[in-house]
């Protein structure tokens, strides 16, 4: 149901502008006016493959590939289909109570996750016991009084990525 103007997805642009990042928001097939239809999710990473190439072909090198919710589903799925690779992923409220992020496998590149504290569809504690499978290194944030929607704390979202990049 999420599109690339969701408020979730707008603050994460958002918070690359403003570190002077190009960014490229996409709606996977089928959403929005996009062309085509829902894929399972593989045909979306399809759709996430094509903007690394896009990106790529305009040159540039360093790509950081952030996702909210389904989207974070897609990504880490990719992640796992393309490794190794040199990107980063920041997974914003991953539904690891909603779809099957096969929490014991890797996610390459995975540099940050965060989740609201009061997201039904990202539990905190579901996502703690992932982490040192999906990747020891990477973060986890919790974002105090935020739903999986992220409510009133789309600022605090927005401040957290800006610090990250």
């Amino acid at each position: 149901g999420g599109d690339m103007n969701n408020p979730v997805v707008s603050a994460i642009a958002d918070a690359y502008a403003r570190n002077t990042w190009t960014t490229l928001r996409f709606n996977f097939r089928g959403t929005g006016n996009s062309g085509g239809q829902y894929a399972d999710g593989i045909g979306e990473q399809e759709d996430v493959q094509a903007a690394v190439i896009y990106l790529r072909q305009k040159g540039y090198r360093f790509i950081d590939l952030a996702g909210y919710s389904f989207g974070s589903w897609v990504l880490a799925n990719w992640s796992r289909k393309h490794a190794p690779h040199h990107h980063r992923l920041i997974l914003v409220a991953p539904p690891v109570a909603f779809v099957d992020f096969d929490c014991q496998a890797p996610i390459p590149g995975l540099h940050h996750v965060l989740t609201g504290s009061h997201d039904d569809y990202a539990p905190l504690a579901t996502i703690q016991s992932a982490m040192p499978h999906w990747s020891p290194s990477a973060r986890l944030t919790e974002i105090q009084g935020a739903d999986h929607f992220m409510g009133r704390q789309l600022a605090a979202l927005g401040q957290l990525i800006t610090a990250l990049v």
